[in-house]
């Protein structure tokens, strides 16, 4: 179990290196991570590399019993690069090129920046190839982040060109799957197709879903570049991560494929950020340890966990007493088993000097010290537990292809991609019935229920995935707007492909603004505790299917809202709607018990995971109210946490 800090020695004095790690040692950590933003300290005039500087601090690191995680620079490359390769800087959509002076302003596609990647990753790789103390390598850092993730240069346009070239191989055959006869934008060559830059109206929807891919196979191989190296460098103790950042469904790359080319995931977890006036919810939280666990369907790490309140120009909330831990403490029960927590002390100059460390700019011990220094001794504990295999009954899919689908085209001014991911998952949540969250391609076999919001893209072979499923006694339960397209964007002529699966036809469908609420009442007239819907309502009319709500609306009354589906030994469900919480955790309480699967009942606000290992089970308590709650006997205090064998 990797516990410590991420550390920046050249941030300041060398002097003050001995009296940091001393502090950092009595913290209770054994690893550091260090040197992700240092390139032109590695190469500070080009060609001319050195490495003196980390070669002392990690001797002095080392002489202190700590091990390392070593990030590759290429997030931040020097100035100097920049000037004499201007080429190298990223464009936004409308044709700027965006200056020095952040971070990642580098494009994936240029060809200069990919040299000079190979270049210092290379350098570095093979200087310390043999250093026992570093345990891991992390490349690049939060790839993506901050608008990074889409660049609009020539070089791009280029390479998107050879993309489609090499995907549909004749430009006849292009023109024929986007339909682009549709207001007259037939292509004769493929140099004729643009990118998705600001235009009237909107981009054929098959162009930008062709867009997204590009962007995301231009992220993905620019990091399989860098890991390439790191593996043909590396001793086989190190592994190669690399710290994927919050808010993933709004990025424009496939983090599975990127996973795939990891040893571990790792997680930079920031339950608040500048700006932000509260948390997020305890249940957004948990979903973000569950996504990044699916994406190898194995225990991650985090290399950055919140200790303090942040923001770069406007400042966030300020976590409470105890809250950080707790934050720290919920990772840990649901997939993190190494933490690291960010930073060891806030930064006085550049743009971080508002993103608090552990310790701040007065350098002294403080409550975030002994807050850490308490969670590092109490995980050491439970290391067994941690690095245990979590195990679900229940299973979130979700696609890209469908994620990047819904962003150009929402249909809705209400509707958000991950809202309505946690619509579906927030009832496992609060019922404390852990769930993977999982792209939809990973094997789902062995699962007992399966959610699927949002998958308005489906083939043919997803749906025979889906039915075979149900009719070996799964659950199955399909979102709004499910399977109306194909994988190239467009909508499906003639019946809807779902309508044998879920026994019900699609007759129309509305789009509901912000604010617009619409009640919903039982097959049985009943209104009791009120349901409603927002964002959408398909107009449902049943075949097979048995209605389970349905609008209450004087136009479209006669149609259903919700409806289930016999399908051989199991069932599906269709939510043809935005349903409201009330609404969704009635189903899914009807759901888990046809299944068999018990729920843990805990006071509002109070998070009980269970891990089970080779010496038994632990329940892990988390209360993440600002106040004492009891529950079974016992008492937890303000953002506390208990463990109880079990």
């Amino acid at each position: 179990m990797l516990l410590g800090v991420d550390y920046y020695p050249e941030h300041w004095p060398e002097s003050k290196m001995e009296n940091d790690l001393e502090r950092i040692v009595a913290l209770g950590a054994n690893t550091v991570r260090i040197g992700e933003f240092a390139w032109h300290m590695m190469e500070p005039v080009e060609g001319e590399f050195d490495f003196s500087f980390f070669d002392r601090a990690i001797e002095r690191i080392k002489s202190y019993g700590l091990q390392i995680i070593f990030g590759t620079p290429t997030a931040t490359f020097p100035a100097w690069l920049a000037n004499k390769y201007p080429e190298i800087l990223s464009s936004d959509e409308y044709g700027h090129q965006r200056a020095f002076g952040g971070r990642r302003q580098y494009c994936y596609n240029s060809d200069v920046y990919k040299a000079k990647t190979e270049i210092i990753v290379s350098e570095l790789l093979r200087h310390y190839a043999n250093e026992e103390a570093i345990v891991a390598f992390q490349i690049d850092n939060e790839l993506g982040h901050e608008g990074s993730d889409q660049c609009y240069c020539g070089s791009c346009v280029r390479n998107f060109r050879r993309y489609l070239n090499t995907k549909y191989e004749s430009i006849q055959l292009l023109n024929m799957r986007y339909g682009t006869i549709f207001w007259g934008q037939t292509y004769n060559d493929f140099n004729e197709v643009p990118a998705p830059l600001p235009t009237i109206t909107t981009h054929n929807p098959s162009l930008q879903l062709d867009w997204a891919r590009f962007r995301s196979d231009s992220i993905n191989q620019y990091a399989k570049l860098q890991i390439d190296i790191v593996r043909k460098y590396k001793m086989p103790h190190q592994k190669v991560t690399h710290n994927l950042f919050g808010g993933f469904f709004d990025r424009a790359y496939d983090q599975n494929v990127l996973a795939s080319y990891l040893d571990v995931v790792s997680y930079d977890n920031y339950p608040v950020w500048g700006g932000l006036e509260k948390p997020l919810s305890p249940a957004h939280i948990a979903m973000t340890h569950d996504y990044i666990r699916g994406l190898k369907k194995q225990n991650f790490w985090i290399v950055e966990e919140l200790m303090g309140a942040q923001g770069h120009t406007v400042i966030g909330y300020l976590p409470r007493q105890g809250q950080a831990k707790l934050w720290s403490h919920q990772a840990m029960a649901r997939g993190c088993e190494s933490l690291l927590y960010f930073r060891w002390r806030g930064m006085t100059k550049g743009a971080e000097q508002f993103c608090q460390g552990i310790l701040d700019a007065d350098d002294r011990i403080n409550d975030k010290y002994t807050e850490a220094q308490t969670f590092f001794s109490d995980v050491k504990e439970l290391e067994d537990v941690y690095n245990s295999e979590i195990q679900s009954d229940v299973a979130i899919l979700y696609d890209y292809d469908n994620r990047w689908s819904w962003h150009n085209q929402p249909q809705s001014h209400a509707f958000n991609y991950t809202d309505e991911i946690l619509r579906f998952y927030t009832p496992y949540h609060d019922l404390n019935i852990m769930t993977d969250v999982i792209d939809l391609k990973k094997s789902f076999e062995h699962y007992k229920i399966l959610m699927v919001p949002m998958m308005q893209i489906m083939d043919q072979e997803t749906i025979e995935r889906l039915t075979t499923f149900a009719s070996n006694g799964g659950t199955v339960v399909l979102g709004f707007r499910s399977g109306i397209k194909d994988r190239d964007n467009n909508l499906y002529f003639g019946e809807n492909p779902l309508k044998s699966l879920i026994g019900s036809e699609i007759k129309s469908y509305e789009s509901l603004g912000h604010g617009v609420i619409k009640p919903l009442v039982g097959y049985d007239n009943s209104n009791d505790n009120l349901k409603t819907c927002s964002v959408w309502r398909d107009l449902i009319e049943p075949i097979d299917s048995e209605t389970i709500l349905r609008y209450e609306d004087e136009f479209y009354g006669s149609y259903a809202a919700v409806v289930s589906n016999k399908v051989g030994a199991g069932k599906v469900y269709y939510v043809g709607c935005g349903l409201s919480e009330n609404g969704m955790h009635e189903i899914i309480k009807e759901i888990i018990s046809n299944q068999g699967i018990s729920p843990k009942l805990t006071p509002e606000g109070v998070e009980s995971v269970v891990r089970t290992f080779d010496g038994g089970s632990v329940e892990i308590l988390l209360n993440h109210n600002g106040k004492i709650i009891e529950h079974d006997g016992m008492k937890l205090e303000p953002y506390g946490y208990k463990t109880i064998k079990r």
